[in-house]
This record gives structure tokens, sequence and C-alpha cells, in this order.
């Protein structure tokens, strides 16, 4: 009996729509979006993120000036509540995905073994 694997991943997504991870991920990004002056701040943490995430895959080397504004604007946004609670929801739907990865990838795994 074949198994298709679009339909599971299909129930899969809806699992993951239901989860309390990604309730919380929605609600804390809903919470930053209703708030214009935290939305600007996470608006604007994203795109020096996103600039530095482009930078390093095309090899280019990032600045110390670009690390000092990344960092800068790390702490600026870890001191606002609203956006502090929708990246420790990130970070937990993160971990979330990591895990489920892990079982995906599983079979592989055991037929080739671990990397590394």
């Amino acid at each position: 009996m074949a198994v298709n694997l679009f339909n599971i991943a299909g129930e899969l997504e809806q699992a993951v729509r239901q989860s309390n991870e990604y309730i919380m991920l929605k609600q804390a990004y809903a919470e930053v979006n209703a708030d214009p002056s935290a939305k600007a701040m996470f608006d604007n943490f994203r795109h020096i993120q996103m600039q530095l995430q482009q930078k390093q895959m095309m090899g280019q080397d990032i600045s110390e000036a670009e690390v000092q504004q990344a960092q800068q604007s790390v702490a600026l946004v870890q001191q606002n509540p609203k956006i502090s609670k929708l990246m420790e929801a990130e970070q937990r739907m993160s971990m979330l995905i990591a895990e489920l990865n892990k079982i995906i990838m599983k079979p592989l795994e055991e037929l080739y073994g671990p990397l590394g």
C-alpha cells in the first residue's frame, strides 16, 4: 500500500497551525503589529538580520560596524516586552520544527547513518 506523503504533509501543516506554539507565535506577532512603535522596531531588526544573512550567503565579509549595529538592534528589541515575547515564541516554534525535521529525517539517517 503506497502512502501519499503529500496528504500526510497537509495533515502535519494543519496540526502545526493548531499547535500551542503556532497559536502563541501568531498572537505575539499580532500584538507587535498592533503597536506602531514595536512594529517599526521589529521591522528594522528583521531588515538588519536579513541583510546580514544575505551577505553571509554570498560569502561577503560582515564589517565590525554591521556587527555592532546588529547587536544594538537586538538589545533594543529585547527591551520591548511585545517583541521579546514574539522572539521567545519564534524560538519555541523553531525548536518544534527542528524536532519534526529530526523525525522526518530519521529513515534516511537509519539508512545512511548519522552525518559527521
